[in-house]
């Protein structure tokens, strides 16, 4: 309980559940990279601006009353399961409406650029995670 209170509090929850969204999006990214030449393949996507207005929303509602427990609200394509893990669905849409000759909506470019912007979002979210469980393990050692 003491730990779980420890590692629940501050912006420890809003970097977790970012990690695995920015897990996830790299998961789907892959994907759409894998299966570029297969013809009538539609690529999934995730809303990147959705799910940081509902951390924004989760962070607002933990400031205003510490004691709640930190939920991400669910949407189309992120949710809180029952034990409080973050669950991604990514969508099958249009990429802006294109469509290619094979019947395709996959741009190996567009890919490739939010691969890159996913890629320094999730080392930025796991530098910080890293210092914060770092300064952890130094206070349970006593040294500050």
């Amino acid at each position: 309980m003491f730990f779980e209170n420890l590692i629940n509090r501050g912006a420890m929850p809003a970097l977790v559940n970012t990690a695995i969204f920015t897990e996830e999006r790299h998961r789907m990214i892959a994907e759409n990279v894998a299966n570029i030449g297969v013809p009538g393949y539609k690529t999934r996507q995730l809303d990147v601006k959705a799910f940081q207005q509902a951390l924004g929303r989760a962070l607002d509602k933990r400031n205003s009353d510490p004691a709640t427990r930190f939920v991400v609200e669910s949407g189309r394509q992120v949710r809180t399961n029952v034990r409080g893990g973050l669950v991604v669905t990514p969508e099958h849409r249009p990429s802006e409406n294109i469509l290619f000759h094979d019947r395709t909506n996959a741009s190996i470019e567009r890919q490739m650029a939010g691969l890159a912007e996913n890629a320094m979002w999730h080392e930025m979210t796991n530098s910080l995670l890293a210092t914060r469980f770092d300064a952890l393990r130094k206070a349970i050692r006593g040294r500050m």
